[in-house]
């Protein structure tokens, strides 16, 4: 959200060093197929909830099935074949208990379909929530070790293969093996031998598609790779399409784009191959088991071992055991691809959160802030240290202006003091108390941080200004779920009285719909400034103990760095500040001046003691007003 200009970029960092600090996430999970699906309920137990009813349902479901070769069987033998001829009335009612039973196998194959859908849908929506939580809890360092269209495609597109599997694979799975558990318990009944034979023929089959499986589980993990990293490259390009036109690079990211796209199309292609393999080659030999059956079967049935009734229901459990015999191969397929995608998202989840709430955490009561910075050091993931035994003491209800080179470290204090990173060594402090000890429900509540660049999300001007309300929004309604309710009515006077303290209420007369306004994806229907005029009415909202700003007034017009000037006076007044001042005017205006240079405390002091010092602050305020002359 922040522009960080003395931050090292983190895609510079080697690879190794960051898996060594634990900062990168991983492109996938390295559990095993079962560990995999093990993990994944742990993480979402709602999939098995209900699971024996479930699988109650579908034991009736598949005994329906069978229904049809008994049937059949008994029409042919006590029927058809029935001393004296034909049995009308006996044929009649077999078929009427055969369309029975069938009734109730496909009321509980439905419901079976009802169960595993609301379970499956109640467990993923569990599954993308710890996720998306997850990735906010992760730090912007860890964040950045992967493309932002990357990583929503874990939350999004690797979620959806997982649902595809658990609402599709998972029906199939659990009616087809208890289908051919009770399909081959009736031709055990029929005919041990043909039974025998039909197993014995589909042996080499089970081998071939274990030993493909492995193959096809490293097909899907890449093609989920392809996917992700498709995303990312369309996503950065869509946000940067200003930047493109701009630069008239069209012709050069659509060759980046389109060869993430290939690359996404031939790792397709691929697995679809292997796919294509395993599936004709369980169609090949369940055709070849069928006719060695009615080979085998003829034989016996000419020696006395069978009747015709039997022979032909043999025939259909033979059917009834190798359709799912050849869906399996589908079905695992389908799985390969779901434990693909479950793994990136289990990579996600499995990403340590490098700075978290500490158990036992306390909270903080409102008041003036006093910060205090104790030997601070720090250092990002892999790369030197950036500030080296940083001490400080800023009292309460003071201006303080952090000043330096780009690179000093003046943004990383700003973000240890906010703990948005947590030092290396040494201890930050509010008001006595390590920032590590305070829950982040308070350490938020008593300070805010207004970046130098204000994003706003897809909304009006009042829902974005209402953000740095403490009380809740108004629960969304089902018809209003997509833009997440309105503010409520006191909100509303709330957002109104703020943006009139602040001295902006004629800025908001002037838009065309005033609070109403819509300030579009990430507010860039508003002008850098007028979204930097929104970020400090949302701050002034919040009614923080101490602001941290990371100077908002560069690259705008100079009428409006006159309103944001004036607002930020209404902001800070009678509370403690620290800016991250870019400008040195805004350290002329400040009570306290620190001066960060390399990494080291300086100078600390008021603007006029500093400049008498002749020192390095003196040196910055002499070359910055040459050049403002």
């Amino acid at each position: 959200m922040t522009a960080v200009t003395d931050e090292p970029d983190v895609t510079d960092v080697p690879e190794d060093l960051l898996d060594a600090d634990g900062a990168r996430i991983e492109s996938a999970s390295s559990l095993g197929v079962f560990a995999t699906l093990r993990r994944g309920i742990e993480i979402s137990p709602e999939i098995t909830r209900g699971l024996w009813v479930t699988l109650g349902l579908a034991s009736l479901a598949a005994a329906g099935r069978v229904v049809v070769p008994l049937a059949v069987q008994q029409t042919i033998d006590v029927g058809i074949l029935a001393d004296g001829g034909p049995d009308v009335g006996q044929v009649a009612m077999l078929a009427s208990l055969a369309a029975g039973a069938l009734v109730l196998a496909a009321l509980c194959a439905a419901l079976v379909n009802v169960r595993l859908f609301r379970s499956a849908e109640a467990g993923l929506a569990t599954l993308r929530v710890k996720a998306f939580r997850h990735v906010h809890d992760l730090s912007t360092l860890t964040q950045n070790t992967e493309r932002r269209g990357a990583l929503v495609s874990r939350v999004t597109n690797d979620v959806d293969t997982v649902s595809l599997f658990v609402q599709w694979g998972g029906i199939m799975l659990l009616v087809n093996v208890l289908q051919v558990l009770v399909a081959t318990g009736l031709m055990l009944v029929y005919s041990p031998i043909l039974t025998a034979v039909v197993w014995i023929a589909f042996v080499p089959m089970f081998l071939v598609i274990r030993y493909g499986q492995k193959y096809v589980n490293r097909a899907y993990t890449l093609v989920r790779e392809r996917v992700g990293a498709m995303l990312g490259a369309i996503s950065e390009s869509v946000v940067g399409a200003e930047t493109v036109r701009a630069y008239g690079v069209s012709e050069r990211t659509g060759r980046r784009i389109g060869g993430a796209v290939e690359a996404t199309r031939s790792a397709q292609a691929r697995s679809q191959v292997l796919v294509a393999a395993t599936f004709s080659s369980g169609v090949l030999i369940s055709n070849l088991v069928l006719a060695v059956v009615v080979v085998v079967g003829t034989f016996l049935g000419v020696g006395g071992g069978l009747t015709a009734g039997q022979l032909v229901a043999f025939l259909f459990l033979v059917q009834l055991f190798t359709g799912p015999v050849q869906m399996a191969t589908e079905i695992l397929n389908e799985l390969q691809n779901a434990v693909a995608g479950w793994r990136r998202v289990i990579a996600v989840i499995e990403t340590p959160v490098q700075v978290a709430e500490k158990p036992g955490a306390v909270t903080q009561e409102r008041g003036p802030a006093h910060v205090t910075l104790r030997d601070v050091r720090f250092a990002y993931p892999g790369g030197p240290e950036v500030l080296h035994g940083v001490t400080l003491d800023l009292p309460p209800r003071t201006k303080v202006a952090v000043v330096g080179q780009t690179g000093s470290g003046k943004t990383t204090v700003a973000k240890l003091v906010t703990r948005l990173m947590d030092p290396t060594a040494g201890v930050v402090e509010l008001d006595g108390t390590d920032l590590r000890e305070l829950t982040f429900a308070s350490l938020r509540e008593r300070v805010v941080l207004v970046p130098q660049e204000g994003f706003l999300f897809d909304g009006t001007v009042l829902q974005n200004a209402a953000y740095g309300l403490r009380a809740p929004l108004e629960a969304p309604t089902a018809a209003s779920a997509e833009d997440d309710g309105e503010p409520a009515a006191g909100h509303r006077v709330a957002v109104e009285r703020a943006f009139a303290e602040l001295g902006l209420a004629d800025w908001v007369a002037d838009l065309p719909d005033g609070l109403e306004t819509a300030v579009g994806q990430r507010g860039e229907a508003l002008s850098a400034g007028e979204r930097q005029l929104v970020a400090i009415a949302r701050a002034y909202l919040a009614q923080p103990d101490l602001l941290v700003l990371d100077e908002a007034t560069s690259a705008v017009d100079p009428a409006t760095e006159v309103r944001i000037a004036r607002a930020l006076d209404s902001l800070t007044a009678g509370r403690s500040t620290i800016t991250i001042a870019h400008r040195l005017s805004t350290a002329e205006a400040s009570d306290l001046v620190v001066v960060v240079d390399q990494g080291h405390v300086a100078e600390v002091g008021a603007h006029a003691e500093l400049v008498a010092a002749d020192g390095v602050y003196a040196q910055m305020y002499e070359s910055w007003v040459a050049q403002t002359r």
